[in-house]
């Protein structure tokens, strides 16, 4: 798991944290469904009075979007995530957090459990409407309730031991057993680093469609990269070949130039004192590619009486 300046644990997950407590009234409550509010309504309850819960506007809509975009690709196995699910706090509350993710498991008596985690969203509505949800459904047993305020691009965790809400930083993460990763705040509050948080859980679930992809595109990386070296080492095999090739080509026409011209100078040497060369002479010292041996025979035909003299002691090649 990566570093952050910044990690967000669950109550009671740290050394120092506290452990989660009943609430403190030992009052019976309604079970959280039992509804005090009708469902598929916009109809909630806090503290007896009744509120509506009206439809939003960009740019609070489109959070609602991020918000269960991102939470829900983190949702651990064993949990469940929902969307304006209606929770009965007490008597006289029942109201929907804007996102929450609760146990799959029922109860003993088969009903849902109470949701660990809250998100409220929260725009032009006044901060005591979240402030009084968030402290009933603290006080209902709900662990953890967080708040995102859009305009101000923040988001909140309330606090049990100031009993108000503390602020998170940006490069902070919630991390929880209800996540399978810890969960950039960046990712809530930025769409533009949403689908990586979101990618990178998945990648996590170890989801069937999504390994596969991924072993589908490290195979053909592979492929690709095979052939690149391939062609690369073709192109430099080339070139090296190339550069070789006229390297030896060229050692090897100075090589001749140089047995031509020893071959020219024996010859015009001989001439030019007044000897006589033989067409056999001419033959032998035309036949000759030996650099050093053509050194020697200029050398005598500076002095030799005859063209015979030259060579003598040569062999001509068959």
């Amino acid at each position: 798991m990566p570093r952050h300046e910044h990690v967000l644990l669950a109550p009671g997950a740290g050394a120092s944290g506290r452990t989660l407590q009943t609430p403190s009234s030992g009052r019976a409550r309604p079970h959280v469904d039992d509804r005090l509010a009708p469902p598929e309504t916009r109809v909630e309850y806090l503290d007896g009075a009744e509120l509506f819960a009206a439809p939003a506007d960009a740019p609070h809509a489109t959070q609602h979007f991020d918000l269960t975009y991102v939470l829900g690709a983190h949702v651990a196995a064993g949990y469940r995530g929902a969307v304006d699910m209606l929770t009965r706090a007490d008597d006289g509350s029942d109201y929907a957090p804007d996102a929450s993710v609760f146990s799959q498991k029922p109860d003993r008596g088969g009903h849902r459990r109470l949701e660990e985690l809250a998100f409220e969203v929260s725009d032009k509505q006044a901060l005591a409407v979240p402030t009084s949800k968030a402290r009933r459904l603290i006080d209902r047993g709900v662990r953890r309730v967080f708040c995102i305020l859009v305009k101000q691009r923040r988001v909140l965790e309330w606090s049990r031991e100031t009993d108000g809400w503390q602020p998170l930083a940006k490069d902070a993460v919630i991390e929880d057993r209800c996540l399978v990763r810890p969960l950039p705040i960046q990712a809530l509050l930025d769409a533009t680093s949403s689908d990586d948080a979101v990618a990178r859980a998945l990648l996590e679930k170890r989801v069937p469609a999504l390994e596969a992809a991924v072993a589908e595109g490290e195979a053909r990386g592979a492929l690709l990269g095979e052939a690149v070296g391939e062609a690369r080492g073709e192109a430099r095999g080339e070139a090296l070949g190339e550069a070789r090739g006229e390297a030896r080509g060229a050692a090897l026409g100075e090589a001749r130039g140089e047995v031509r011209m020893a071959q020219e100078a024996i010859t015009t040497v001989l001439q030019a004192r007044g000897v006589v060369v033989p067409a056999k002479v001419a033959r032998t010292i035309a036949g000759c590619d030996d650099p050093t041996q053509l050194r020697r025979w200029l050398k005598r035909a500076a002095t030799a009486a005859t063209a015979a003299e030259v060579v003598a002691g040569s062999r001509r090649k068959r």
